[in-house]
């Protein structure tokens, strides 16, 4: 089997995904799992910009460093390259089954179906609220981290 390649989508690719994307890449490598690990937004307005200041406040808060990372969009080859493609909320896994092309072959899922007692929700968005937001997140983001390196240990 080739190495797991997990990507992270939510709307705009500058809190929620980048986070995810850092606190998978932090579980995968404390357990020793060899995995490829991106993120990306379904919008494009942020394309090329770094992380929200305050997601990076939070990730630095547990010593990660994410503010080489830049936003980009999905594409449809990212439906190839991926074997798990996880959206943050459902409104970015429906816009993810619109986009996705017939010869896609990655695994579809909402991030916290991962989480035992979370299937069906959706990770907090904290754009629009203040810094507190962001360790809710980062919390829940952590937790999905954790069950993804588990589930993909085997």
């Amino acid at each position: 089997m080739d190495k797991p390649a997990l990507l992270f989508v939510c709307l705009g690719n500058i809190c929620r995904s980048p986070l995810a994307e850092a606190a998978f890449r932090e579980a995968a490598t404390k357990a020793g799992l060899d995995a490829k690990a991106d993120s990306a937004g379904t919008g494009d307005w942020h394309v090329g910009n770094p992380p929200d200041r305050r997601a990076q406040a939070e990730a630095l808060r547990h010593g990660i460093d994410i503010s080489s990372y830049r936003a980009r969009q999905v594409s449809p080859d990212d439906f190839r390259r991926f074997t798990h493609i996880y959206a943050l909320d459902s409104n970015n896994l429906t816009n993810l089954r619109a986009l996705a092309p017939a010869d896609g072959t990655a695994k579809l899922a909402l991030l916290l179906d991962e989480v035992p007692g979370m299937a069906g929700r959706s990770v907090a968005d904290p754009y629009f609220g203040d810094d507190a937001g962001f360790a809710d997140t980062w919390r829940e983001v952590s937790l999905a981290a954790e069950a993804l390196v588990r589930e993909l240990r085997g």
